[in-house]
């Protein structure tokens, strides 16, 4: 599938999650900044694939990842850099911008069977998982993968 076919709107994701749900095929839902990727976020995203027939991603905007105080100069690269970056790896088949501070509207609004987030959380943290076990759907936490940290990189590049 061509790149751009796979970065689309919550009401696109909304109609390909009703569509595979009703044929018995779980779509699972994860969000992120996914600023600079490396191979910690490669291995989660791999993981959460695995967790159904569709991994779709909600990638929060540049002004929301502003909003999350995770630095002066965050995102380092823009959305569409990150989308596009996010939308060539095979584990991800969709990536669905949002504008709010956390994914609960887009998380609402598409209806995945399996949320997953790492392992900083617990089940009961993540945002949305009260809606996704209301309609039938489960919570799954996916172990980090240790020695790999956006802020680490940016760290390490700015003392160079």
């Amino acid at each position: 599938m061509p790149l751009h076919d796979k970065i689309i709107s919550p009401d696109a994701g909304a109609t390909i999650c009703q569509h595979l749900t009703s044929m018995g095929k779980p779509v699972v839902f994860t969000n992120g900044c996914f600023d600079i990727l490396h191979p910690g976020h490669v291995q989660y995203l791999e993981a959460a694939k695995a967790l159904g027939a569709c991994l779709m991603l909600g990638l929060n905007s540049d002004a929301s990842v502003k909003r999350l105080n995770k630095g002066p100069n965050r995102p380092v690269n823009p959305w569409h850099a990150r989308a596009t970056v996010l939308a060539a790896l095979q584990s991800v088949d969709y990536v669905m911008p949002f504008e709010e501070d956390t994914p609960l509207e887009l998380i609402m609004h598409v209806k995945p069977m399996v949320l997953c987030k790492g392992g900083d959380y617990t089940p009961e943290a993540v945002v949305g998982a009260a809606a996704v076990t209301s309609w039938g759907g489960r919570v799954e936490i996916i172990p980090f993968v240790k020695g790999f940290s956006t802020s680490a990189l940016i760290q390490k590049l700015n003392a160079l």
